[in-house]
């Protein structure tokens, strides 16, 4: 299958490109810089020149594909406005290439969260939010899913807090660049939320699978570790880097603090079952040991 993955160069999806490489498919990978274009080729993928926010290149993309992997968004999260602007440059995306594959029934494989449930681990029955500060998101992919009806084999995986590989990535990487930064390792409230997390390698795993296997409307968690506590993550953090571990104030997360206070541990019992999938690879407490100082 001839694949056209967006943010093929980060954590997750330089792994999702290697993972379909090693399995057959080929990679047309969108490339927003020189330095993307290059490191996609130095993969093994064809860079296709063009940021999220180009929808005539988005559209070019998939219409050269048997299929769409869809992981790219913003990384800016200093403020609300900011986290809405990468939200909406999202769903403009999302619903290009949704549209360039109707009636077509290729897969287009798209990203979420894994949705927080009160006093029980979330499930992939669950929905995702369609409020709070990434509500947006919730609804775009709650709408891609609903293309299935329209000859799209649309499908949803949902990301866990943390997506790790090497001791970096995801929320427990951001706790980390915060504390090489305010010299504290902390954590929001008491510390007992819980977070669940991946391997960035298991995580490509199962975007393969959803590729190559997966019913149209589905969503699958790519869960690993169903939930640390955030107290435990900052401590591991805090030892590698010798720096007191303690509570610190919501708004040191600034727009994102709201979801660092959650308790949102997340269950993959059905995406285990029905695809197969197995993580292999380190789980969260034990990869955070690679940071260094």
């Amino acid at each position: 299958m001839r694949v056209f993955v967006t943010g093929g160069t980060g954590l997750i999806g330089s792994a999702v490109v290697a993972e379909l490489l090693g399995n057959g498919h080929t990679v047309l990978a969108l490339a927003r810089s020189d330095a993307s274009a290059r490191a996609a080729e130095a993969a093994g993928a064809e860079p296709l020149r063009g940021g999220l926010a180009d929808l005539d290149v988005l559209r070019s993309g998939a219409a050269q594909a048997d299929g769409v992997v869809h992981l790219a968004f913003g990384n800016d999260f200093s403020s609300p406005e900011a986290l809405a602007r990468n939200v909406a440059e999202e769903t403009a995306a999302l619903t290009a290439l949704g549209e360039e594959l109707l009636g077509s029934d290729r897969p287009l494989v798209t990203v979420s969260g894994t949705p927080h449930v009160p006093g029980r681990a979330s499930t992939e029955a669950d929905p995702v939010p369609t409020d709070g500060p990434v509500g947006g998101r919730g609804r775009t992919v709650t709408a891609i899913l609903g293309l299935a009806s329209r000859g799209v084999r649309s499908t949803s995986v949902r990301l866990p807090r943390t997506v790790h590989n090497e001791g970096t990535g995801g929320f427990a990487g951001l706790l980390t660049d915060i504390a090489r930064r305010s010299g504290v390792s902390g954590y929001p409230g008491d510390g007992t939320q819980r977070w669940p997390a991946v391997h960035a390698l298991d995580a490509a795993v199962l975007f393969r699978l959803a590729l190559e296997r997966a019913e149209p409307g589905t969503a699958w968690h790519a869960v690993a570790d169903e939930g640390d506590e955030v107290r435990d993550i900052a401590a591991v953090i805090g030892r590698r880097l010798g720096l007191p571990v303690q509570s610190v104030p919501e708004e040191t997360y600034g727009p994102l603090g709201p979801i660092f206070r959650a308790d949102q541990p997340a269950s993959s019992a059905r995406t285990r079952q029905a695809l197969g999938w197995e993580p292999r690879h380190p789980g969260q407490l034990a990869d955070l040991e690679n940071i260094r100082p």
